[in-house]
Parts: C-alpha cells; structure tokens; sequence
C-alpha cells in the first residue's frame, strides 16, 4: 500500500499539483482557471495516443454493425454462441466494444489527484509539496475570470460538465441496427450513454468548480480530437471509395 500511495504521490499528484502552480505563476493576471485550462491541455496532449486508439477503436466498431446484426440473426435462438461469435467478430476485426468508456476510465487516476491539490494542496500554508524550481506564490486566487470560485460548487459547471459528457459519450457510440439491442455490448454502451453524464453531474455537484472545470475542459479536447479523427477517416474513406 505505501508503494502504491509513493508512485500515486510522486508519479501523480506532485507533478500535476507543481505544473498547477508553475502555470499559475507564469500566466497573466495568475488566473487559477486559465491555469488548469491549460494543464488540461498539457494532460490531453500527453494522452493523446491512448484517446486515438480508442477513437478508433469505436469507429471501426461501427463500420461492422452490418456483420453484428448478421450474427445476431444466425444465432438468434442460441444466446452463448452468438456471444462467442461476436467476440470472434470483434477480435478478427481488433475492436474492443468497451472501448467507448476506456477515456473516461483513464481519467480516474487523474481526477483522484486533482482532487487532492483543490482539497488540500493549494493552502499557500500547505505547499511543501513544491519542486524547488517552482517559485512558491504568497497567495493563490481560486477565481476563475473574476467570476467563478473555483474553491467551490458551481451549479453552472456541473450542468455543462454532465452535458458535455453525454455529448462525447454519445459520439463514441456507434450507430445502432435494429436489433442491436441484442447486443450486450450494445446495452452497455446504451446504458453509459445516460449513466455517465448522471454521474458527472452528481459527482461535480460535491467537487470544487476547480476539479469540475478541469472536467469541462478535458471533455471539450476530446470531443474536438474525436471529431478530426472521425473526420478523417471519413474523408480517407469518401476519397478510398472514389
């Protein structure tokens, strides 16, 4: 337990909660928002490849729907082996039907840290925690934009925090067939669509706005890069077609 409490410390929440400051110190007017904005997009980056497989892993899940209800027709009438041949399916085809949910799963880990530095790390009495190559500012303003005080519950970002969720849940899944109710990967996928943004919303209206903003911006990165994958590979697609 104390190694996996060292790697969360030192692996996690030191360098999450000094980037927080580094960015704090260096940016105009020391906006904590515009700080975690950006590390948000320096996590996002690092990330990066993790999100794109996943992306496509869900996109080429949809290009097989036609094979899935294929299956599902032939073996209508015996539950096990159209699960056995679906999971054929998926393998011959390297797609993963949960894959939908591996973005939101990575992010945990993540969350838990932040969660410590607006819990406890940015009491300017508290910054021990500090590289000595970060300078230790003598106040940290939690407001966002003179606004939103980020050391707080905010109604507004939990909303859009649980919208935004169900937006890029939603694009994840794939397009349904009609009887891809069939389909317990198809009912799981259905399921997190609305239990996800549920969640976020409940969770974000016990979080402080700081960890809820982080959310909102993580979010509004992973939609932007599902759309230029999908984007993408649609014109591949529309151009391999022509």
């Amino acid at each position: 337990m104390n190694i996996i409490l060292l790697i969360f410390n030192e692996g996690l929440f030191r360098p999450l909660f000094n980037g927080l400051i580094f960015l704090y110190n260096v940016i105009p007017y020391h906006d904590l928002g515009i700080a975690i904005i950006l590390l948000t997009a320096i996590i996002r980056l690092l990330l990066y490849p993790l999100n794109q497989k996943s992306i496509k892993s869900q996109a080429a899940l949809t290009k097989i729907q036609p094979q899935i209800k294929e299956v599902q027709e032939k073996y209508k009438n015996d539950r096990v082996k159209q699960s056995q041949a679906l999971m054929e399916l998926y393998r011959v085809n390297g797609v993963n039907p949960a894959s939908g949910c591996l973005p939101l799963l990575i992010q945990l880990p993540i969350l838990l840290a932040l969660y410590r530095v607006f819990l406890s790390g940015l009491d300017p009495s508290k910054l021990s925690s500090l590289y000595s190559f970060v300078l230790r500012p003598e106040t940290i303003n939690p407001m966002f934009l003179g606004i939103i005080d980020l050391s707080k519950v905010n109604i507004g970002l939990a909303v859009l925090a649980g919208v935004l969720t169900f937006v890029q849940t939603k694009m994840m899944q794939p397009n349904q067939t009609k009887d891809a109710g069939k389909d317990f990967s198809a009912m799981l996928n259905k399921q997190m669509t609305y239990f996800m943004p549920i969640l976020t919303l409940l969770i974000s209206l016990k979080l402080p706005a700081g960890l809820t903003l982080y959310w909102v911006a993580t979010t509004l990165f992973g939609i932007g890069q599902q759309y230029l994958i999908l984007r993408k590979k649609n014109v591949a697609r529309t151009n391999g077609d022509n």
